[in-house]
């Protein structure tokens, strides 16, 4: 059950991570911020969609690149990866919250069996039975997915130039000769490739045991070991997320983003930390790419005393 718990705790610790990272994309391919406002999120009041909301919009604040194209751009809205950022990322918190309330009550209930309660009766039951965690940890699984996914398709933004408002292609000078960020995406969709394989869940794939007296049983370790590694490939792609994004802010120079994202940029480029240098010249991106991995999944990246 411990092991079971901490998958969930670093679901929100990666939870705030990616929306960091959003929030670089959004500044890097220059979106705006108005699908924030959070009179648009009263309007249909999920939790999870307001506290969304809310983070982007303090991440975003007192952002020059914003401000550099307040006026005169011809863009009516941005792509659904970005303008949809609370709708979607909410969805997400509110699923990792389930999972969470799950796991809470779990931990503080008694699941042995028999029961011997207090007056001397011994009851047989069957709160050993996982289902009600073995479901979460599904869902935990079908919502990083869908987190990871949504975020393929910033980067795929990012090194696109028909998509990133006027990024260099791959995010390099002299593209063609360069490859700069190329195998970034492609890594990131790999990642996502596999994960929707492990979406299938595995609490609904009982097979009857002991005698058939075991008739239902609910394969929680499975649901438990795919979220796990559905989480190390959303860490990834989070990570994938923040190398190409960091590196379109440093290609619109000497505009400076937001408050939080400055605060993550800061973080990447930090000598005692994953030391990632700006990309001027070609090389090979997985040693940038593991030491964000590893900053992500360790939580140095977390944005939480901003939020």
């Amino acid at each position: 059950m411990l092991f079971r718990s901490l998958l969930v705790h670093d679901a929100g610790v990666l939870w705030r991570t990616a929306l960091a990272s959003a929030a670089m994309s959004l500044e890097a391919l220059r979106g705006t911020p108005t699908p924030f406002d959070p009179r648009i999120h009263a309007a249909r009041p999920h939790q999870g969609q307001l506290v969304a909301a809310e983070h982007l919009l303090t991440l975003l604040d007192d952002s020059e690149i914003r401000a550099s194209h307040l006026d005169d751009d011809p863009r009516v809205q941005d792509a659904y990866s970005l303008r949809c950022l609370p709708q979607v990322m909410g969805a997400v918190r509110d699923a990792i919250d389930f999972a969470e309330r799950v796991c809470r009550i779990e931990l503080n209930s008694s699941t042995d069996n028999p029961l011997v309660f207090a007056n001397g009766d011994v009851l047989s039951g069957g709160n050993f039975h996982g289902q009600p965690v073995a479901q979460a940890l599904d869902f935990l699984t079908i919502t990083l997915t869908t987190m990871q996914a949504m975020t393929e398709r910033r980067i795929e933004r990012l090194v696109n130039p028909d998509l990133s408002h006027g990024l260099p292609a791959f995010l390099i000078e002299n593209p063609g000769l360069r490859s700069g960020y190329m195998m970034v995406q492609i890594t990131a969709a790999a990642l996502v490739a596999e994960s929707r394989t492990l979406t299938v869940p595995a609490s609904v794939g009982s097979i009857p045991t002991d005698a058939n007296q075991e008739d239902f049983v609910p394969m929680g370790m499975a649901a438990a070991f795919k979220a796990g590694r559905v989480l190390r490939n959303a860490q990834r792609v989070v990570a994938a997320e923040v190398l190409c994004a960091v590196q379109g802010i440093e290609l619109l120079k000497p505009l400076s983003p937001g408050q939080g994202v400055r605060w993550l940029e800061q973080r990447v480029r930090d000598p005692a930390g994953p030391a990632i240098a700006p990309l001027t010249e070609d090389r090979p991106p997985a040693p940038d790419l593991e030491r964000l991995a590893r900053a992500v999944a360790a939580g140095e990246l977390d944005p939480v005393g901003l939020l």
